[in-house]
Parts: structure tokens; C-alpha cells; sequence
């Protein structure tokens, strides 16, 4: 499996390009803006993009699909249904965070209808890259419909605002929930074993084990509740 990470947007997040090596086929994991460098990287590297699988529909996570798309019209657009309202409304999102329309343009913040969902993720379902597959579990609380790709023949696991270094997505957005988002890290990402390496959508990457251990929010150590 080969993973390139593309730091983009103002909200520094990782939009990933995985690919399966030995066929070339490949995936955008949450594209969070336009990036020449990204079409560049899949292009000059021949994958063939299948995929622009999202996590969930935060602008963050999505400014960049439309872009993407139009490079490459052949791909997928993949989203759980229970996000759908949220990616529709992309072009409101920033005025909800209290932006003002006059600096949205210089902020890059400025965005056009999102083009149509392909199809949307189903719970536990099997989506193969090429010679990868990804297990797509549901996991809502930092939004309804938010979910995780994990490939555990590569001991993997693509968390977006789930799970952090340290940390857990926010709740406090709408949509969202503390208490959704703990039973979802508790009863579907840490079973998936500690020695996953956690992708997660900011922030530097890390391990279940590490969090299971070290992190404040599941330790204990810090309860919102």
C-alpha cells in the first residue's frame, strides 16, 4: 500500500492518495481543497483513481472534491447517506462559522455546489483498491454520518476526525456527539487491534495502542462528560 499525504486547506488536514502498488489503482481520502500538486502526484504517478472516498462532509474534508472531479470525471464520489444535507450545503458551511461572505473568496473558502454523490457507504461493507480492502465501518459523533476505512491485511486504519494523536474530533458542531463519538473509538476502532496505524485527518499519525494507552479521552483522564 503506498500512502502520500497532502497537507492542504487553512485547516491544515490530511488529504491522503492511497494506492494499491501492484495495480495501480488508488483512492483520494478527503480532498480538502483544490490542489494542482494532488492531480499532479496521481497523474504523474499513472494511478488510476477509482475513488474520492470521503470520511465525512465537513469543508475541510471536501472543498477540493468538485476540483478533483473535474480532473478526473471517472472517479467515484463516496459518502455516507447521514452527511448527504451536510455536503450539499458546502457552499454555507463557512457562513455557519460566522465568516463573512465579503473574505470568503481570499480565504479559499468560497465554494460552488459539490457535484453529485456516486453512491454512499454502507456499515461494514467490503470496498476493494485494487489488491487492498478496505473495511467502511460507521462511526457517527463528530458528524452523523461520519466514517472509517480500515485495511487490516496493512494494519491500517484511516480514522479522519475520529481519532487524533492525543485527542478526539470535536462534538460540539452540529451533528454532533460526545457520546455517539466515544461508543464509536470504543466499540469500533479500538477492537480493530493496537498495532493499526491510526491516519487520522489532522495531526501527526499514531497507533491504537498508543491511544488505548496515553489518550486523556479514553483513559479517563478527561471526561466531557
Amino acid at each position: 500500500m503506498i500512502i502520500e499525504t497532502f497537507i492542504l486547506s487553512l485547516f491544515q488536514q490530511n488529504t491522503r492518495v492511497v494506492a494499491c502498488e501492484k495495480t495501480g489503482k488508488a483512492v483520494c481520502i478527503d480532498p480538502g481543497e483544490d490542489s494542482p500538486e494532488l492531480v499532479e502526484y496521481i497523474r504523474s504517478n499513472g494511478y488510476d483513481l477509482q475513488a474520492i472516498t470521503l470520511t465525512h462532509a465537513h469543508l475541510d474534508h471536501i472543498g477540493g472534491v468538485g476540483a478533483l472531479k473535474r480532473e478526473f470525471p471517472d472517479a467515484e464520489i463516496i459518502l455516507h447517506a447521514d452527511d448527504d444535507v451536510l455536503y450539499q450545503n458546502l457552499p454555507q458551511q463557512p457562513l455557519r462559522m460566522g465568516l463573512p461572505p465579503e473574505q470568503l473568496s481570499a480565504l479559499g473558502l468560497d465554494y460552488d455546489v459539490p457535484p453529485p454523490i456516486t453512491r454512499y457507504w454502507t456499515d461494514g461493507e467490503e470496498y476493494a483498491v485494487g489488491e487492498l480492502v478496505f473495511k467502511v465501518l460507521h462511526c457517527p459523533g463528530h458528524t452523523p454520518g461520519h466514517v472509517i476505512f480500515a485495511e487490516m491485511k496493512e494494519q491500517a486504519v484511516f480514522a479522519g476526525d475520529c481519532l487524533f494523536a492525543g485527542s478526539i474530533g470535536r462534538t460540539d458542531l452540529p451533528g454532533g456527539s460526545y457520546e455517539q463519538l466515544i461508543d464509536s473509538i470504543n466499540n469500533k476502532i479500538l477492537p480493530l487491534g493496537d498495532g493499526l496505524t491510526v491516519y487520522s485527518g489532522h495531526g501527526p499519525d499514531t497507533t491504537i495502542g498508543r491511544e488505548r494507552q496515553t489518550n486523556p479521552f479514553l483513559t479517563g483522564m478527561y471526561d466531557l462528560g
